[in-house]
């Protein structure tokens, strides 16, 4: 069977907001080669692949960028956990199991429709001070501070203002090692709890519009800061998009709703790149 293809808008309520995702349905493992080229094709942030032929409970679930895999992503997370609702895999009331590369995350869907992740939570832990200089050359500002880093590295700049008004130098950024840079500010609207913006061109994404997985990172920082375990993030790039977070101990909840753009049939499967 040739696999199915939805492309859905993640924290968003609208077509054409939030961050665009490509789910593809396959009913066996696909080799590497086609999953990345696939995810070229696509040209979005990120493109899921959810194994469903064989679940036993659970799906295996991969994440590519146009350039390259991932070890967790968010968005595409949520919108794999939509498209197995919506197209009738699992039933709403059941919670969905992943297994990943970050381990086995689980999904569920609210009666309000949105999905809720369970996330494993990656608060900044490393010193990345070093790396001021060469950040505020390429995000071509003076006013940050850096607050440490995991995966990402997380800054932080003083006001929205700053924020908005940032014009990186993508390939200065790209040279920088971190999967991305997450930048975050206080909120100038009343509906959140902050602000941030992601950039990550060492993997082929020069901004993604909403970040999920950034969210594991900013909910502990911002619970830090605020003393409150429940907020609302907003992600301040062109589409934008709005991230409710929990955190819990070691793990962070990040919810969102979804809006479907288009659902087709894969025409170059999996098999010409087997055998």
């Amino acid at each position: 069977m040739n696999p199915t293809l939805w492309q859905v808008d993640a924290f968003s309520t609208r077509p054409f907001e939030g961050n665009p995702a490509a789910v593809c349905l396959l009913a066996t493992p696909a080799p590497d080669e086609w999953m990345q080229a696939m995810a070229r094709e696509m040209n979005l942030s990120e493109t899921a692949f959810v194994t469903v032929g064989e679940s036993g409970g659970t799906f295996p679930l991969r994440w590519f960028t146009p350039s390259a895999e991932v070890a967790l992503c968010g968005h595409a997370t949520l919108a794999s956990g939509w498209v197995l609702y919506e197209s009738g895999v699992v039933s709403a009331t059941t919670p969905i199991g992943f297994d990943t590369r970050s381990g086995r995350l689980t999904v569920r869907k609210e009666s309000s429709g949105w999905i809720v992740m369970d996330f494993p939570a990656t608060p900044v832990s490393e010193n990345a001070d070093a790396l001021l200089a060469p950040l505020q050359a390429a995000l071509r500002s003076e006013q940050l501070t850096i607050v440490g880093r995991h995966d990402d590295i997380l800054v932080r700049v003083p006001s929205p203002q700053v924020l908005r008004a940032l014009q990186p130098e993508w390939d200065r950024l790209a040279r920088i090692e971190a999967r991305g840079i997450i930048v975050t500010a206080p909120p100038d609207r009343e509906d959140c709890d902050f602000l941030s913006r992601f950039f990550g061109p060492a993997v082929g994404v020069n901004e993604d519009p909403v970040t999920g997985s950034a969210h594991c990172t900013l909910g502990p920082y911002w619970s830090t800061e605020l003393g409150r375990t429940e907020l609302v993030g907003f992600q301040a790039s062109t589409r934008g998009g709005f991230v409710r977070v929990g955190v819990q101990g070691n793990r962070v909840e990040l919810a969102g709703p979804v809006s479907p753009v288009l659902r087709g049939i894969v025409l170059a499967p999996p098999v010409m790149f087997q055998g």
